[in-house]
């Protein structure tokens, strides 16, 4: 079934502003807490221009990420179900079986292709959930705008796109017959996310709810700078979509930064996602805010060509 590549995008939009609500509060443990440090925060960054540069110099990593894809996105889709998200529950977990199934059964369709995007979705919110757990908020805003910014290099300079080509075709088994499931990026109609685009999504959420902040209104602010974002594809082929993520990451930031210095406090339940404790103007996060700074894996970024809206 063909889908034009306006609902198509307004889905991955939506999928993505999801993953950003999805996450709960990371656990702090005490043996967490010993795990924790700031070299954490590489992860972002590093998780689109090592696996890049790997794809482009070592034969065989495309292979390699496509079957680790395989495995750890349905595992990591039924923590979050049954953990990681809000609104989990232990036996919800199990629903990771029938969506892998459908991705399997269906991949050429949009039920499959809607439950391969489903399971990749989950995974970052159980893998952003996971890193908020250890490293530092403020560390990680960080390294959520690395990542955008290694996106658009990567992007604009054309290093990003034969590697991320060979990492989207890549299949487990391909002479096998089997057709198993390619989970390493996520298309839906006529448009193709990265994983990391989707990744650095639960990164923010999982940020945001450590720190005891409302997820959903920067869920909607993301969404929205996406579909304002998106527009350029009548003008450019490819787009790094990480951008919006970290603009509502610098957009929240500030307004939280305004109300502040304002002395304004915001209010019952928190604005722009801030938390009570926020709102009264104390918090051990406060040093977290990022007053003012300047949309990966190699499938970590969305690429659409004028192909994607034919």
């Amino acid at each position: 079934m063909a889908l034009g590549f306006i609902p198509s995008d307004a889905a991955m939009l939506c999928v993505q502003a999801g993953v950003v609500a999805a996450p709960r509060r990371p656990p702090e443990l005490a043996f967490i807490r010993r795990l924790s440090g700031p070299a954490w925060a590489l992860i972002p960054i590093a998780s689109i221009v090592c696996v890049i540069f790997a794809i482009r110099y070592l034969s065989g990593t495309a292979t390699a990420l496509t079957w680790l894809a395989l495995v750890a996105v349905p595992l990591l889709a039924a923590v979050a179900l049954g953990w990681a998200m809000h609104g989990a529950r232990w036996w919800l977990s199990f629903l990771a079986i029938p969506l892998f199934v459908l991705a399997w059964a269906s991949k050429s369709t949009l039920w499959g292709q809607g439950a391969a995007t489903l399971l990749s979705a989950l995974s970052c919110v159980t893998l952003g959930w996971l890193l908020g757990a250890v490293a530092p908020p403020r560390w990680l805003k960080l390294g959520i705008l690395a990542m955008a910014a290694a996106d658009v290099w990567l992007v604009t300079s054309d290093l990003l796109q034969a590697p991320n080509a060979t990492l989207t075709v890549a299949a487990p088994l391909p002479h096998s017959g089997l057709h198993l499931p390619q989970l390493q990026s996520e298309q839906f109609g006529n448009v193709l996310f990265g994983y990391g685009d989707l990744f650095v999504a639960g990164v923010l959420g999982a940020v945001l709810a450590r720190e005891g902040r409302r997820q959903w209104p920067i869920a909607l602010l993301t969404l929205f700078l996406a579909g304002l974002y998106d527009l350029l594809f009548f003008v450019v082929n490819e787009l790094a979509a990480t951008v919006p993520v970290a603009l509502a990451l610098i957009i929240g930031e500030a307004w939280v930064w305004f109300a502040r210095r304002s002395g304004r406090a915001a209010p019952a339940g928190g604005q722009w996602g801030s938390s009570p404790v926020e709102a009264g103007g104390r918090d051990s996060s406060a040093s977290d805010v990022i007053a003012s700074l300047p949309r990966a894996a190699s499938s970590s970024t969305s690429v659409a060509s004028s192909a994607d809206r034919e």
